[in-house]
């Protein structure tokens, strides 16, 4: 009697080993040189354990992966963990379509996480709804050499210091001396949160749906004016005045000496200098008499979508588990520039030695830099619709930089426009309850 009891209960450990096993996909939007990092992960952690096995999927862009993700959703046909970038924040959370990280790991200690990191991806009530990943921010870069060459041996830290640079690599002759794309994540968000600037009221939506924006009458539009007369005055490039019509090849190639871009760069930049350049990373530029305050946190985040059984889910806590892991998050550091998101991935690399070692230069700065002290107005965006917003702004300060309008009228005709769009997000979710 007892040889079948000891199959049955051999079988039931089987059958039960076997139910906890999963294949499941993970959904990314990078390409390049962070998409070969992704892909390591995924198959070192195939490698590394037995019960379950990721395929991860890129998707070209986060935009593509978004509209994908959610017609796969419809279609129930999604995947397990899908990564979502910044803007589409609100619009995943309010979809109904994913399960808190929280509610699925309670066990984690998510206040291990740095709060610039942690304070986009949160409920107004502080609950993590997606685990950060591909965590950047926005930093200056400059080509040293180039600077020095042209009588400028400081690196600049205002954006007063960086226009005396420009006007001198102007005069020795430079032809590019600063070089933007004038994307609204660079040159509205990054620098809004900063200076402590409201992109929104209602503290960018986190205090509700019926936010209005406000850029418009802030020292942000200051700025954007100032961009267009220094581009006009030959100080500042957009990535269409470059022979390489793209601002961060043009930075890279050495056809331009200073620009703000993700500390997601930093590895692509580097690699490009070789031995022909010296570069130089530092926290984005302020403007005279104001205090710096935190950087928002740029790249994306991974989400666990509804509808999946317990092996699945189980098979997404371990594979977030396996990223959270300190040496997970220096190798992705090294490889692409993006920064830890964990107190114990900072302190790991403090331990290794190499600290102050170029591949983990962006760990320092674009920590540091998010971890300003912050204001309400710089947590995050909560607001709904807003990867049109982004396109809508783009859109009219082009009409600005073409001469079509001034850049004050592009930037009230894009808050006028964008209040539209949140008051069609507010009706489309007039009975949902902000998170």
């Amino acid at each position: 009697m007892k040889r079948p009891i000891l199959m049955a209960l051999g079988l039931l450990t089987f059958s039960i080993a076997t139910a906890q096993a999963a294949d499941i996909e993970f959904w990314y939007g990078n390409t390049g040189n962070v998409e070969e990092a992704i892909q390591k992960q995924c198959a070192d952690f195939n490698s590394a354990q037995s019960d379950h096995q990721i395929t991860c999927v890129g998707q070209g862009s986060y935009e593509v992966g978004m509209q994908k993700a959610i017609a796969a959703y419809r279609a129930k046909r999604h995947p397990v963990l899908i990564q979502f970038f910044d803007a589409g924040t609100l619009d995943i959370m309010l979809s109904d379509a994913v399960v808190p990280v929280e509610d699925i790991l309670p066990e984690v200690d998510w206040d291990g996480y740095i709060a610039g990191a942690r304070s986009y991806y949160e409920t107004s009530a502080g609950k993590l709804f997606a685990q950060p990943y591909n965590s950047s921010t926005l930093l200056f870069y400059t080509n040293k050499t180039q600077l020095e060459e042209a009588g400028v041996t400081e690196t600049p830290e205002t954006w007063e210091e960086i226009i005396g640079a420009a006007r001198k690599l102007k005069e020795s002759g430079h032809a590019c001396p600063f070089v933007t794309d004038g994307d609204t994540w660079r040159v509205l968000e990054q620098f809004s949160a900063r200076h402590a600037l409201p992109i929104a009221s209602k503290h960018n939506g986190y205090d509700g749906l019926d936010a209005e924006y406000a850029f418009n009458t802030t020292f942000a539009a200051k700025h954007l004016s100032n961009l267009v007369e220094w581009r006009k005055e030959g100080l500042v490039r957009l990535a269409t005045d470059t022979r390489a019509g793209d601002y961060t090849a043009a930075f890279n190639a050495g056809e331009c000496a200073m620009m703000e871009q993700s500390s997601g760069s930093y590895a692509a930049a580097k690699e490009a200098f070789g031995e022909t350049y010296e570069l130089t990373a530092a926290m984005a530029p302020m403007y005279e008499g104001h205090e710096r305050h935190n950087t928002f946190v740029g790249g994306a985040s991974i989400y666990v979508m509804k509808g999946h059984d317990e092996a699945e889910i189980e098979a997404a806590k371990a594979f977030l588990d396996f990223l959270r892991q300190p040496e997970q998050q220096m190798f992705f550091t090294a490889a692409t520039g993006y920064v830890p998101v964990t107190n114990d991935a900072l302190d790991a690399i403090t331990a290794s030695g190499e600290a102050d070692s170029p591949k983990y230069l962006t760990a320092k700065i674009g920590v540091e830099s998010m971890n300003q002290p912050g204001t309400p107005d710089t947590r995050g965006i909560r607001l709904g619709f807003y990867v049109q917003f982004r396109e809508i702004f783009m859109e009219e300060t082009q009409k600005a930089w073409a001469g079509d309008q001034t850049m004050q009228i592009a930037l009230d005709n894009a808050a006028s426009r964008g209040n539209e769009l949140l008051r069609r997000f507010q009706q489309t979710y007039r009975n949902v309850q902000l998170p």
